[in-house]
Parts: structure tokens; C-alpha cells; sequence
């Protein structure tokens, strides 16, 4: 009697998960500038992640007004669009032409290549309800666009912090894992509170010296 020894079918595979992508957008010329447009045309259910993926990298300039200043803005138009209920990505054509060095995906692969290989064994398609519901869509997309007000705003040291969290949103969008998603709600809902009252408390102490100086 034979046993065969081919490993079982992998749920994902076929699929689009991180790694794959970031070796297929590494693999070429390290100095060609990957463009937006041609990143997303051959994504379908993964769109959206992808372009919440790029527009994350930037926060991990070691530059924090900078950082925000670049991937605020992208964040947001990935919110806004979850929002309204897109079911593709738009792009303005000036955006569209742009996109990272490919160098810079595979220094940024390289250096999530151990992370990734522990998600691998942790994330995975499920809970298909938190992603393509449109009322779940619209509340991913909201989080996003509050998100990414508040990358943009020039708080020092912050755009590391929302980039990590950012990034926790993209795997779940581009692994498409409603649990995880689930679990970046509440960060991001913790985040928004907690940087939320700290900016309302800067503005009141702002406020009264203003007023204690006139």
C-alpha cells in the first residue's frame, strides 16, 4: 500500500495573497518606477488593499511631516472611495501615473519577510460577510478616511504608529480575513479615540494660552 506525499491543497492557492504580490512587484529593474494604474489593473477583489498598501509605504519615511503629508492624503482617497461604495478603485490621472521605486517594495519586503511568514500560518479567507458587505465596506472606509486625517496631521514620531496599523487593515483586505478585520476596527477605533481627545486637550491648552497672552 502507497501513501502519497503531496502536501494538501492550500485554501489560498491561486490566490493573491502579500507575499506574492510583493515578489511579483520586485521582481525586475530595482530602479523602475512601478506606476499605480498598471499595479492595479490586474487585481480584482484585492484592488483596494493593494492601493491602501502603497499608500501606507510613504508613512515609513523616516521624516514625519513628510510621512504624513504623502500618505495621508492616499489613505484617505482609499477611505472615501470604500465609502461611497466604489467597487473599483479611481485613481486621478496625475496619481495614477505615480507609484513606488521597485526598490523600495523589496527593501520593504525584505524586511517583512519574517512577519509575513508568520501571518501566513495565521491569516486566511474567512468571515467573506466583513469584506464584501457594503455597510461593513463603508465603515472600513470611514476608519480609513479618519485614519488618514489624522497621518496627515505634521504629530511627530506618529506616521510609524498609524503605518503599523494601516498595514494590519491591508493584510486583511488583500488576504481578505473578516476576523482581522475585525481586529483593525478596534484598533483603529481605539487609535481614533485615544489621538482624538489628545488633539481636542493640545487645542484647549492651546486656546487658553492664546488667551492668557491677550
Amino acid at each position: 500500500m502507497t501513501t502519497s506525499s503531496a502536501d494538501p491543497k492550500d485554501p489560498r492557492e491561486g490566490a493573491e495573497t502579500i507575499r506574492s504580490l510583493l515578489d511579483d512587484m520586485a521582481r525586475g529593474d530595482p530602479a523602475e518606477r512601478l506606476r499605480l494604474v498598471d499595479l492595479l489593473a490586474d487585481l480584482q477583489q484585492s484592488a483596494f488593499g493593494m492601493l491602501l498598501f502603497i499608500g501606507t509605504l510613504p508613512s515609513f519615511i523616516p521624516i514625519p511631516g513628510l510621512a504624513g503629508g504623502i500618505s495621508g492624503p492616499l489613505v484617505m482617497l482609499v477611505g472615501a472611495q470604500l465609502l461611497l461604495g466604489l467597487r473599483k478603485p479611481w485613481l486621478p490621472q496625475f496619481v495614477a501615473i505615480r507609484g513606488p521605486a521597485r526598490h523600495t517594495v523589496v527593501r520593504f519586503r525584505d524586511v517583512l519577510a519574517k512577519p509575513l511568514r508568520w501571518l501566513e500560518k495565521v491569516v486566511r479567507p474567512r468571515w467573506p460577510a466583513m469584506l464584501d458587505s457594503r455597510l461593513a465596506s463603508a465603515f472600513t472606509g470611514l476608519l480609513l478616511l479618519l485614519l488618514g486625517m489624522l497621518l496627515a496631521l505634521p504629530i511627530p514620531f506618529t506616521n510609524y504608529l498609524f503605518g503599523l496599523l494601516l498595514l494590519v487593515y491591508v493584510f486583511a483586505l488583500l488576504e481578505r480575513d473578516g476576523m482581522l478585520l475585525l481586529g483593525a476596527w478596534i484598533l483603529g477605533i481605539v487609535a481614533i479615540v485615544v489621538f482624538g481627545v489628545s488633539l481636542k486637550e493640545l487645542a484647549q491648552v492651546a486656546l487658553h494660552s492664546v488667551d492668557r497672552l491677550f
